[in-house]
């Protein structure tokens, strides 16, 4: 059956109902079809629960914190029990400060921001950017990049090593994710945060591909922080988290200045100004915060609570194979993996196809079949780069990236999928690569600003 004759009730099969399930696209070789939304790693799309709760509380909106007026009140009530919230999904200690920021990038640089004078960073190099680059940008942080690892033993006793080596002993952390934004798989975090306090460093785990895929409990995984962003949740309303110890939040500068941060601020007889600032997360949250953003990270954290992560995650393996197995029977397709293709991961593959460029494959993924993927290097080109060992696109090719001085063209496909993903969409993308490799575009493209997109003039 034609791509375009399928039936658009796509929210067959998926565990949770997301925004979007019901758009028609247009094809390029005419009709219309549901879109396939296949790139959660992105951005997920909003849960009908979260939009349905901030449109409820959206006539309610007010000011927070200090506001008399009632709506002033409710709003401060809703944003303090959305941290509550959260704190209870992440499994946070009595302790534990949930800090709200704007993305998973904030969250981290905020904490870049909180390290103590002289400490060493220790960081692999297929971490996202965002868990990458913060480090260096502080002054007097020292940044040891670990090699990429091709067994999640070899991660732990790369780390083992590197962390023994450390001269003068002092505040070290260590920055790892949970899962990988590029190949999806999952890596050992408990055992690297066993070899990071064995030689007395923190950790960080970057959560943003791991929370909405399984649960995420900070105690159980024994890491120091999480950090997450609410857009990969489900919650795409521009907020963030930063959840866990509070010594180095509390003893920092706080991450911007103004009000909310400061608890007193007094002139002084010299013409200066004494400031005493909040010890609490407010500390690291100046300004007005986002407490709509808030809101909704926490009405996702409730919705994929009581849907089960048992239940989500045995349905996730079940997308994952059904894909796996289908690009099994392609043999010009390349899965990428650092860890095997037998390691478990979450529902987030990358791919390159022989003959085609990856910018290519995308595009007529999306004009012929309405399917939305990713191309490129993920905001994680060492990775990328290490698993494609240096092998190029198709030189020339349509929407092939520019490649910097003495370097080859280098870029992959990604899909992603989750709890809003019905079966439709999953065959419908296996049935698409089948028939683009098998028989070729069935469209002209051509190059506009980088990206490869299709030729009006045909």
């Amino acid at each position: 059956m034609p791509v375009s004759a399928v039936a658009a009730d796509s929210s067959v099969c998926a565990p949770l109902a997301v925004l979007g399930r019901d758009v028609l696209v247009p094809l390029v070789t005419g009709g219309e079809v549901d879109y396939a939304a296949l790139d959660y790693a992105a951005s997920a799309p909003a849960l009908q629960r979260v939009w349905d709760d901030v449109a409820g509380y959206a006539p309610y909106y007010g000011s927070v914190h200090r506001g008399a007026g009632y709506l002033s009140q409710l709003s401060t009530d809703l944003f303090e029990n959305a941290r509550t919230t959260i704190a209870d999904f992440l499994g946070c200690r009595p302790d534990d400060q949930v800090v709200f920021t704007r993305s998973t990038t904030d969250s981290l640089n905020l904490l870049a921001a909180v390290l103590p004078p002289h400490t060493r960073v220790f960081v692999f190099e297929t971490e996202h950017h965002a868990s990458l680059l913060p480090w260096e940008q502080c002054p007097g942080v020292e940044v040891t990049y670990l090699n990429a690892p091709r067994t999640p033993q070899q991660a732990v006793d790369a780390l083992e090593t590197a962390l023994a080596a450390r001269e003068p002993y002092g505040p070290a952390l260590v920055c790892v994710t949970g899962a990988s934004n590029v190949t999806g798989e999952l890596w050992p975090v408990r055992e690297l945060a066993a070899a990071a306090h064995a030689h007395g460093a923190r950790i960080v785990l970057d959560a943003a591909q791991l929370a909405p895929h399984h649960p995420v409990d900070i105690a159980e995984l024994d890491v120091d922080w999480i950090a997450f962003s609410g857009h990969k949740l489900y919650a795409p309303f521009g907020s963030g988290v930063l959840a866990g110890r509070a010594d180095w939040l509390r003893e920092a500068q706080p991450y911007l200045a103004g009000g909310g941060a400061s608890r007193k601020v007094a002139r002084r007889t010299d013409g200066g100004v004494d400031v005493e600032w909040h010890t609490s997360a407010a500390r690291h949250e100046a300004g007005s915060p986002n407490v709509i953003g808030a809101y909704a990270i926490a009405s996702a954290c409730q919705a994929l609570t009581e849907a089960g992560f048992d239940t989500l995650v045995a349905r996730e393996r079940e997308l994952i194979a059904r894909v796996t197995a289908g690009l099994a029977e392609v043999p010009e397709v390349r899965v990428l993996s650092l860890f095997g293709d037998d390691a478990p991961r979450v529902g987030v593959l990358s791919f390159v196809v022989d003959g085609w460029n990856s910018s290519h494959f995308a595009a007529a993924l999306s004009a012929e079949y309405g399917i939305g993927v990713r191309d490129g290097l993920f905001c994680a080109h060492p990775l990328v780069r290490t698993l494609l060992g240096g092998e190029p696109d198709e030189p020339g090719e349509c929407g092939a990236p520019e490649a910097a001085p003495g370097e080859r063209s280098l870029n992959a496909i990604r899909v992603s999928f989750g709890a809003g993903t019905p079966d439709e969409h999953i065959d419908r993308f296996v049935r698409a690569v089948k028939e683009l490799v098998t028989d070729g575009a069935r469209w002209n493209y051509r190059t506009e600003e980088g990206r490869c997109v299709p030729d009006a003039t045909r």
